[in-house]
């Protein structure tokens, strides 16, 4: 049914960019929910700092991986972020399984995981960042630009070394701020501590899966209680929209 709300969207909402149906996207009705399920109404999309952007991943490995670590069903994170030149920027570490941390343009990044087959997510600010905060994510995010992937702690997750553990997750995984390497979620998070979204007290930046931020709940006990995203909407399906339509069902 997406399919024929967005095309009547394209006529009556308005442009984020030069043509008339050259909108930033589409985001479906927001739902902890991993399937399609209820996806209409759906409502025009311009990225702001502090949104979270989740996708998943079309490569066997990465599904076993995240699936034998405890995070299946959702492979990849990012955070919007306003770069200092004042454009929309989205950071990510490892996008598309590269072994850089990266900054590219929100909606080209998206469009291009939705065009490689994979489910885009973005959990929305419900409530926008101050501008003491959106300069503070921008200070951090600008610094972590280029460094390298945490491939080796990537990899440890799947181990008895990982910092993630019934126990354990208490005493480490805290954020340790500038580091040089990260991987996706844990970049995720600790962007959200420097720049005040996050608790630093109680996040645990190295134990947070991309699953764990989508659904704000976990299967590990300390981050069940403590992460909080109150302050984001729920995961909403985000679709290209009318520069090519499509239905909301793959």
């Amino acid at each position: 049914m997406g399919y024929l709300i967005i095309p009547l969207l394209c006529t009556t909402a308005p442009a984020f960019g030069d043509g008339p149906c050259d909108v930033g996207g589409y985001l479906c009705r927001p739902a902890f929910c991993l399937d399609d399920g209820p996806l209409v109404p759906v409502s025009p999309y311009a990225p702001q700092p502090g949104d979270i952007f989740l996708a998943t991943d079309q490569a066997l490995w990465a599904r076993a991986g995240h699936w034998l670590a405890g995070g299946a069903g959702v492979h990849h994170s990012g955070i919007v972020f306003r770069r200092s030149g004042g454009r929309m920027g989205i950071i990510e570490a490892g996008p598309f399984n590269s072994v850089r941390v990266e900054v590219m343009d929100p909606i080209e990044h998206m469009r291009d995981h939705a065009r490689a087959g994979d489910k885009v997510w973005v959990r929305r600010r419900r409530v926008p960042l101050t501008a003491d905060e959106s300069a503070r994510l921008t200070a951090f995010v600008e610094r972590q630009e280029g460094k390298q992937f945490a491939v080796l702690r990537l990899m440890g997750q799947v181990t008895l070394l990982r910092s993630r553990g019934p126990v354990r997750t208490r005493f480490v995984g805290g954020p340790r701020g500038d580091r040089d390497r990260y991987f996706c979620s844990e970049l995720v998070v600790e962007a959200c501590v420097a720049g005040g979204l996050m608790d630093g007290a109680t996040a645990r930046p190295s134990a947070t899966y991309p699953r764990d931020l989508f659904f704000g709940r976990s299967l590990n006990p300390y981050l069940d209680r403590h992460l909080c995203l109150d302050d984001w909407d729920p995961p909403a399906r985000w679709l290209e929209g009318c520069l090519t339509p499509r239905p909301c069902s793959p």
